[in-house]
């Protein structure tokens, strides 16, 4: 059985994606509010929050397909909105749903994107993607005669074509059979140790624990908190070992569960003993149970 690959060790490398106080609102509703973050060469940021937190118009807003009402994005170093088209050279998208054309095979889907990004010699790369992802011998099959695991590994070949530096994913795993949700976050990992900056948005919280570097908890809009897993689970940990579905809740609810309890040492097993053999056990009784039946009344004397 092929082996995952082991979390990226973030790089010291710059800067890939910078967002600076990202608001986005529709009217008088704020989607995302004074937003700031960032990923580095190499990181994994997994983007997490109940839902309507604003993860995807924060993904859009990062991806250029909507405008921030206020705030800077910048992308491998280029203002997004000053120079759209250079920081999109550097970026793919991946959203749950993968958009294909009904007319073209999967060989076309690549020359598309090729001429799309005006990429010369694509052809050994487009070749190497489709072997890396076990799509060889499908190059001429169209998409109605793929499976939703096959659609989704097309559309990250025609994504990663250009060699993108930053990547994007949203809720990745959709629709993928165990096989699929292998490769995909085998992938993933591999993309980061190759230097690219990744975010992973996704309610699958053992997704993120399994191939992040960092977190980044949105509710209502704004930032709850980020930085690397570790430092999270620490800081919600209160000395227990805490998951990062323990953390989301802690986070993000209003009335979050209680802590977990700590292990129980020696000394504390053997005082919880003595304890239970001094303790009085009483039947158990209930309010709808039948009274016990009265004693018989007293004979009377003729």
């Amino acid at each position: 059985m092929r082996e995952l690959a082991p979390k990226p060790t973030p790089t010291t490398l710059g800067r890939m994606i910078e967002v600076i106080g990202l608001t986005k609102s529709y009217g008088d509703f704020l989607a995302v509010q004074n937003l700031s973050f960032s990923v580095r060469s190499g990181e994994v940021l997994g983007l997490v929050g109940p839902n309507g937190a604003g993860k995807t118009t924060t993904l859009r807003c990062v991806t250029g397909i909507i405008p921030p009402t206020r705030g800077n994005v910048q992308i491998a170093g280029v203002d997004l909105a000053a120079d759209p088209v250079a920081a999109k050279r550097q970026l793919a998208f991946f959203p749950d749903e993968p958009r294909l054309f009904d007319h073209l095979s999967v060989w076309q889907h690549l020359v598309f994107t090729a001429r799309l990004y005006q990429l010369k010699n694509y052809e050994p790369r487009a070749h190497d993607l489709l072997q890396r992802l076990e799509m060889a011998d499908k190059e001429k099959l169209m998409p109605s005669e793929l499976s939703r695991g096959m659609k989704q590994k097309l559309a990250l070949a025609c994504g990663l074509l250009h060699e993108p530096r930053v990547i994007l994913f949203d809720e990745p795993l959709t629709g993928l059979d165990p096989a699929g949700i292998r490769a995909m976050k085998d992938t993933m990992v591999r993309l980061a140790h190759e230097g690219a900056a990744i975010i992973l948005s996704s309610h699958l919280l053992s997704l993120l624990e399994e191939v992040c570097s960092h977190v980044l908890i949105l509710k209502n809009g704004e930032k709850v908190i980020d930085g690397t897993l570790t430092h999270i689970r620490e800081l919600y940990s209160n000395g227990v070992a805490t998951t990062l579905e323990d953390v989301f809740f802690r986070a993000t609810e209003d009335d979050p569960p209680p802590l977990p309890l700590p292990p129980i040492s020696p000394s504390t097993a053997k005082t919880g003993e003595a304890a239970t053999q001094t303790t009085t056990t009483f039947p158990a009784t209930s309010m709808h149970a039948e009274p016990p039946p009265l004693p018989p009344p007293p004979e009377q004397n003729p």
